[in-house]
């Protein structure tokens, strides 16, 4: 089974408008709403590739029960904690041929709701894969991941860990089966900028030396390059199309990825998978479909 986490789930609200004018009444030419957070994401491309996935995380309120209802429509297994406070966030996304955000906060989340995450992750065993993606909420410990990772070290888990900076270094030692910075995170995270493939190699190639089996490096509209643990360094171009959307693009990539390698063992097939994955997600206003998917990867 593959196990994703979202701590922060939300409604994503997306609002199209001819132009945006501050302080005024505007009206929306139309309207999307996506069941969001990273995890999820994750989860509803692994669903869409046919891959059997269980969301984990926190809900709360109205919303949390409208995230849960939602993805369950959609054919998708979750086991969400609920929490007795607040509401799930709502995100607003105003596109205007720029896109505007605002983000909502989410509920707190209780040390009893953090005991009881950790209670359904030890029932996780050989052969399963969780996948942690994103950024944490300020009511969460900074260290979560790496007491996460700590708590089923030597249950055999393969990890995925999607995230930036020391939230991602942090975890190195515990052996991920696989991480996936972009290039510009990369750099960030040696202090520098990560500008030809060789820069992009070497210094995935320290992350993998401080304790990571298989580093993806995503890199937009260049593709992306993947130095696997068998020492083989293997580059991906992307499909042509028209990038209308970024969110979740990152996101698809890890669940194709993912899904590829399950079905295959092949890691060249694996980031073929991921990235016909991740571009369909780009080219699309939503997250991919099915078909996309499979246009991309006939590209590739």
């Amino acid at each position: 089974m593959i196990y994703t986490v979202t701590f922060n789930p939300a409604l994503d609200y997306v609002v199209f408008l001819d132009q945006l004018k501050l302080g005024d009444i505007n009206r929306a030419t139309r309207e999307s709403i996506f069941y969001g957070g990273k995890g999820i994401n994750v989860s509803t491309i692994l669903n869409t590739l046919g891959m059997e996935t269980t969301a984990l995380g926190f809900v709360a309120g109205f919303t949390g029960k409208a995230i849960e209802e939602g993805l369950a429509a959609q054919g998708m297994h979750t086991d969400f904690i609920h929490l007795p406070e607040g509401n799930s966030r709502i995100n607003v996304k105003v596109k205007h041929g720029d896109e505007t955000e605002i983000n909502g906060q989410g509920p707190v989340i209780t040390q009893e709701a953090i005991d009881a995450l950790f209670e359904k992750l030890q029932a996780l065993g050989e052969d399963d894969i969780l996948v942690l993606a994103g950024s944490i909420p300020n009511t969460l410990p900074e260290d979560i991941y790496e007491r996460i990772l700590a708590a089923l070290s030597g249950k055999k888990i393969r990890t995925v860990v999607d995230a930036t900076k020391d939230l991602l270094l942090n975890v190195l030692k515990y052996h991920p089966f696989l991480i996936k910075p972009n290039n510009h995170e990369l750099g960030e995270m040696f202090g520098t900028v990560c500008e030809t493939r060789e820069d992009i190699e070497h210094y995935a190639g320290e992350l993998q030396k401080m304790g990571a089996r298989n580093v993806l490096i995503s890199m937009a509209g260049d593709g992306a390059i993947l130095i696997t643990e068998d020492g083989e360094t293997i580059q991906m171009g992307t499909p042509k199309g028209k990038v209308i959307n970024s969110v979740g693009a990152g996101d698809s990539m890890v669940a194709g990825f993912v899904a590829g390698y399950l079905r295959t063992g092949s890691y060249k097939e694996a980031l073929k998978n991921g990235t016909a994955a991740g571009s369909a997600t780009a080219f699309s206003e939503g997250l991919a479909s099915r078909e996309m998917f499979e246009e991309m990867l006939a590209q590739l």
